[in-house]
Parts: C-alpha cells; sequence; structure tokens
C-alpha cells in the first residue's frame, strides 16, 4: 500500500464506524448478524445540537458557523483556516444535518484512516474506499451507501471517476474536498488528480461543495477558484495566526546537538524533524534513538509496509519522534506534537507553514524550530537552477526561495512577516518568536559586503576562477591553505583583509549576500558569483544592512508545554492529569486506536481541572460528547475518585 491512494480495481476499503451509539453500548459496533436491523444514525436538527451532541463542544469557533449555515443551506464554500482551527467540523457537521451522505475527497489514505476511527467513536457513521481492503469489504461498503447507512464516505480523488456510477445511484449531501491547494500548480504538494475535481460541479451540479486548506496565497486561492470552477462560492478567510506556535529560526552550527537541546526540552513529546534527504532521515533518526528517543524513519524510499508501520506508530504511541520528508505529514491529524524541527532550509513558505502547523494542533504551547546556513542556501539555488521545469516554474521557485530566506533574515517578529505573506496584516508583534523573545540586531554591513564582493571579482577578472564560500572565507581570513597556495590566492589583494570577523560570521554574511540577490550560485558545483545588483554595492551607491544573530546563551527559551503544564494546573490537577493519561494510553492501547482519538490533552487537562464527580459534571465539559460520555464515562470517573 501507498501513501497516495492508486485506483485498483475490486479493492476499497469496508467502513470503521458502522452505526450510532445508544447509552451504555460501545461507540464501534460490532457487525451485525445476516437480517438484523442496522442501528439508527445520530440525529441532529440543527448544526449546533450536533456540535453539542456528537462532539461535546457548546460554541462554534471564528467562521465555523456561518461556513456550515452557507454549506447547509447547499450553497458552496472555499474556506482558508489554520491547521487546528476546526476544517473538518466545516464539512462533518453539515453531513449529519443534511440529508444523505457527505462525500470528502482526501488525498491521503493515513487521513482517511484517522477521520474514520475517530467518527466512530463518536458515533457517527463514517467509511472510506482506498486501496487497502478487499472485494467483500467494498460491497458491503457499496452497500451501506445505496441504503443511505453511511454518514460520511471519504474517497481519493483518483478513484472519483471510477466511483462516479456509485455516487449517481447514491443521495450525496455534499462534496468536500480537503487540502484544496493541492490543485494549485505554482503551490506545494500539487496533485494533478486534483485538476479533475472541475467533475463535481459539472456532473452534481446541484450538490454543495466546499473546498477546504490551512494555506493559500491570493495566487494560489485564484487558482483554486479557478481549477474547482467555485467563482460563485463563498470565501472564508480565517486568521493565519497559531499563536500557540513559537516560530524560532536559528544559524545551523552543530545541528544534532543543537536538535537534541530542543527535545530534551520535550521529555517524552511527540515531535516530527524534517530532513530534505532520505540519507538524512535515517541518519538523524539512528543518532537520536542512539540518544536514547523513540526515533523512526519515513521517506517515500523505505518498504510500504515498515512506513505504514512507523506512521502506526507514531500515531498511536505516545512520544514517538517521527524524522521525515516532507513525503510525511499531509492529513495526519494528530494534535499532540509537541515540536516540528527543520533540519533543512523548506522550498517556500506555504510548505514551511504547512510542515510547522502539525505541532499543537490542539491549542497547548509548542515550538517551530528552524535551523539554517549557508550551505542551505547554496543547495536550493543550485536544485533550482538544475532542476526540471521551464523558465516560468523556476522564477516562481525562486520568488518562494526568496520569501522563506526573507523570513529566516528578518529583524521583524517572524508572527508578523509570515502572516504578511499570506495578506494577513494589521497586527503588532507577538511576544512569541525568538525575534520578539530575543531581539537580533542589525549594522551596517556595505564594507564586509564589499569586501566578499571585491574578492569574487578579483577572482573571476584576474585569474578566471570561481569559488565556493568556504574558499573565499578563506581568503578574507588569510589562511595559507595548500589550495590557496596551490592558486596563489596568497597574492590577492583581499587577502586576509577580514579578520576583523571570524568564520562563522563571514559564513553569516555571505548567507545574508545571497538572500538579499547580491551573490548568486552557479553551476553544479555551487560556486558563487556577482548579481547585476552587486555593482550599487561596489559602487558605494547602496548600504548593505545585515543581521547580527543573538548569542546562543540569549537563545529563547522552549514554549513550556508538559501536559497540563500549559493550562497552569496545580499540583493535585497535574497528579491527576498524569493518572488520566496513563489510563488513556492503556484503553487506547486496548481498542488499537490513537490515544487522542479517545481524548485530547486539552480535554483531559479540563477534566483534572474540574474533578467531576458525576456524569452530568463530566458531560458539561469540551470535548465529552454523548457517545464518549456513554463509553468512557465510568472509567473516568473511576480514575477521578481515584480508583
Amino acid at each position: 500500500m501507498s501513501d497516495w491512494d492508486a485506483p485498483e480495481p475490486g479493492r476499497l476499503v469496508a467502513a470503521t464506524g458502522r452505526a450510532g451509539v445508544a447509552p451504555g453500548r460501545p461507540a464501534v459496533a460490532p457487525r451485525p448478524p445476516a437480517g438484523a436491523p442496522r442501528a439508527a444514525p445520530p440525529t441532529a436538527s440543527s448544526p449546533l445540537e450536533a456540535l453539542s451532541a456528537v462532539w461535546g463542544y457548546d460554541a462554534f469557533r471564528g467562521d465555523q458557523a456561518e461556513i456550515i449555515d452557507t454549506v447547509v443551506a447547499g450553497g458552496d464554500a472555499l474556506v482558508l483556516m489554520p491547521t487546528g482551527g476546526g476544517k473538518s467540523l466545516c464539512y462533518q457537521i453539515p453531513a449529519l444535518v443534511r440529508e444523505g451522505t457527505g462525500v470528502v475527497i482526501s488525498p491521503l489514505i493515513a487521513l482517511m484512516h484517522d477521520q474514520v476511527e475517530a467518527l466512530a467513536l463518536l458515533g457517527v457513521r463514517a467509511a472510506f474506499l482506498n486501496s487497502t481492503q478487499s472485494a467483500a469489504e467494498r460491497r458491503d461498503t457499496e452497500e451501506r451507501l445505496l441504503t443511505g447507512e453511511i454518514d460520511l464516505l471519504y474517497l481519493a480523488p483518483e478513484r472519483l471517476t471510477a466511483a462516479a456510477g456509485l455516487l449517481d445511484a447514491a443521495r450525496i449531501a455534499l462534496f468536500a474536498i480537503d487540502e484544496a491547494h493541492c490543485v494549485a500548480q505554482w503551490g506545494h504538494d500539487f496533485r494533478p488528480d486534483y485538476l479533475g475535481l472541475s467533475m463535481l460541479h459539472e456532473r452534481w451540479p446541484d450538490v454543495p461543495r466546499i473546498a477546504l486548506t490551512a494555506t493559500a496565497t491570493e495566487a494560489t486561492r485564484a487558482e483554486i477558484v479557478t481549477n474547482l470552477d467555485l467563482g460563485d462560492a463563498r470565501v472564508f478567510v480565517s486568521s493565519f495566526d497559531r499563536p500557540n506556535i513559537q516560530y524560532r529560526i536559528t544559524p545551523k552550527a552543530q545541528a544534532r546537538p543543537q536538535l537534541l537541546r530542543l527535545i530534551e526540552s520535550y521529555p517524552g513529546e511527540a515531535g516530527i524533524v524534517y530532513c530534505l534527504s532520505r540519507a538524512s532521515v535515517e541518519r538523524t533518526a539512528e543518532w537520536l534513538a542512539g540518544q536514547g528517543h523513540a526515533a523512526l524513519p519515513y521517506h517515500a524510499g523505505l518498504p510500504a509496509q515498515q512506513r505504514a508501520a512507523n506512521q502506526s506508530r507514531f500515531l498511536r504511541e505516545e512520544g514517538v519522534i517521527m524524522v521525515a520528508t516532507i513525503a510525511f505529514g499531509m492529513g495526519i491529524d494528530k494534535p499532540d506534537v509537541r515540536f516540528v524541527a527543520h533540519l533543512d532550509l523548506p522550498k517556500s513558505v506555504e510548505g514551511y507553514y504547512q510542515e510547522t502547523g502539525r505541532a499543537g494542533r490542539d491549542g497547548l504551547p509548542s515550538t517551530a524550530w528552524l535551523a539554517y546556513g549557508l550551505q542551505d542556501v547554496v543547495q536550493q539555488r543550485r536544485m533550482i537552477a538544475d532542476g526540471e521545469g521551464d523558465a516560468q516554474r523556476k522564477r516562481a521557485q525562486s520568488l518562494h526561495l526568496d520569501a522563506m530566506l526573507a523570513l529566516c533574515e528578518t529583524v521583524r517578529c517572524r508572527r508578523q512577516q509570515l502572516l504578511a505573506y499570506f495578506g494577513e496584516s494589521g497586527a503588532g508583534p507577538c511576544g512569541n518568536c525568538d525575534t520578539c523573545l530575543s531581539p537580533p540586531k542589525s549594522f551596517d554591513g556595505t564594507v564586509p559586503a564589499q569586501k566578499v564582493m571585491s574578492t569574487i571579482l578579483r577572482l573571476q577578472r584576474e585569474r578566471g576562477q570561481q569559488f565556493g564560500a568556504g574558499h573565499l572565507v578563506d581568503i578574507l581570513l588569510g589562511r595559507e591553505t595548500e589550495r590557496m597556495v596551490k592558486f596563489r590566492h596568497t597574492e590577492l589583494s583581499t587577502f586576509g583583509i577580514g579578520t576583523e570577523l571570524g568564520d562563522a560570521e563571514w559564513r553569516g554574511v555571505v548567507r545574508q549576500l545571497l538572500a538579499q540577490g547580491l551573490l548568486q550560485v552557479q553551476g553544479e558545483y555551487g560556486v558563487l558569483a556577482l548579481t547585476e545588483a552587486a555593482a550599487d554595492v561596489l559602487g558605494g551607491r547602496r548600504e548593505v544592512m545585515l543581521r547580527i544573530e543573538p548569542e546562543r546563551s540569549r537563545a529563547p527559551r522552549a514554549a513550556k508545554a508538559k501536559g497540563g503544564a500549559a493550562l497552569d494546573l496545580d499540583d493535585t490537577a497535574q497528579e491527576l492529569f498524569q493518572r488520566l493519561r496513563t489510563w488513556r494510553a492503556e484503553v487506547a492501547k486496548e481498542q488499537g486506536v490513537p490515544a487522542y482519538v479517545v481524548f485530547n490533552d486539552a480535554t483531559l487537562a479540563g477534566i483534572a481541572q474540574a474533578r467531576p464527580a458525576d456524569e452530568a459534571v463530566l458531560s458539561g465539559i469540551s470535548g465529552v460528547g454523548e457517545a464518549k460520555l456513554a463509553r468512557y464515562g465510568p472509567a473516568v470517573l473511576g480514575v477521578v475518585a481515584g480508583g
């Protein structure tokens, strides 16, 4: 089985949750005997009733209510909402309120499994069709769809054409297109199969559609509208701000020890570490495991069975760290990821935001950490130059990288810069990113910039030579290395003129000149050359301001996020919170589901604070719906009572 679904005829997935839940009954009903009546679905006459009875929440957030009302009334909607903002409720609730089955176009098998698993515990009749099941399971799912016994059906875009006849025969409540940014060719995670989703409006013009994504610039948004034929849809743009995430970007010195310090600030917590290459993923995972951490690799080159097993452990066990390429993560619905780390520079702000957004979906403090250095910039520039695609695509990739470099090198609040990229302005400094907590200083770097540029110019004009950053720094520092003597570079007029700065500082200068477009990377070996803009600097017509990195001793601490401590629990509540987590882990293991599917940390913290003595009080805690109250209520009250 692959991460992406594939249209393999005759192999579809059976439903995990098939029935509504009556008080005292298990949330996932056993398979009924032949001829036995099916259980009734959960009933809700209004969106708010569904929110309260099924999910256990007493109020909608942000634009949720207006979005849901739009779809319930039969209108189309385009929803931009950050990860963790509650996008799934915007189509799940209308699917329960409207007559028929809500069909969700979902890009990943893992997402389908997680959503169906979680919905089953809520008493919602959900199923999916993908490449992981038998013909018998397929027939069972199709039968229940046609008899109206499925509330939500998850389907991969690759299967839509093959399933069109089946959907024609069913009553469809709505179509939800999740991860809608996949339709944008110049965005990230582009997926050609999404381009075929315009057929939804053509074939089923009376069925409302809702397209959802967590990341889309105005250009990407326009592409989504055009490619999905959503010209008449209402557009809802929520704030992209994730205030619980602390953004930290640091110069890459010794990346692994730097990463280890981050991980050790979150003992026993889950995290994701992104690396650029498969080899780096495997080496980093092995090294972290050697340091005593439960670290697993994930990349497209691993056998499918190993990828599935590692992903399952990450979702179901607590404290697992997934070391992965960007092939991992889209659609992973795990709320308690406490940190997302990047050991290499992301290719775009969209990709960075999407990946960091996998931290802290439960709203508790989390960290997005990135270590990046000069070699990252050189490598990314070279990858664009040597990569596939026409000039237009390469220009788009360069613009994406320029925006990412600007975020890394900014001296202003990182959250402000990030939000401005998505068209959201007006917010003040956040006070919870590294540039707010340890403000960097800038200095007039015109002279250092001229020294670097003069060295490059003299090498090219006088010797017809080009070199990478390391050799340029050696020239400026006056190091008489074997190569220096061999090429007679000790005779250059710029040899030894840069001793006022150290090695790391000069590399920082070169990195920032690349980021500002004053230097460029050329050729297979990543040598450096001047851009046209450099002439103004060499001629004294342009000032170059450079960033002074804050000292490591003043680096901000990771956000405190150890369980209930993030919610200011007292010692008694904290002790109960940990006992509830232990109980949850045992239950999740018995049921074969991720721990957060039972209850998330925020709900457990609420229980620990309230210390309910009966089900009436327990039912009033956010996140405790009717199905979970019936299934887990007595056990939870037993833990609270100390039993």
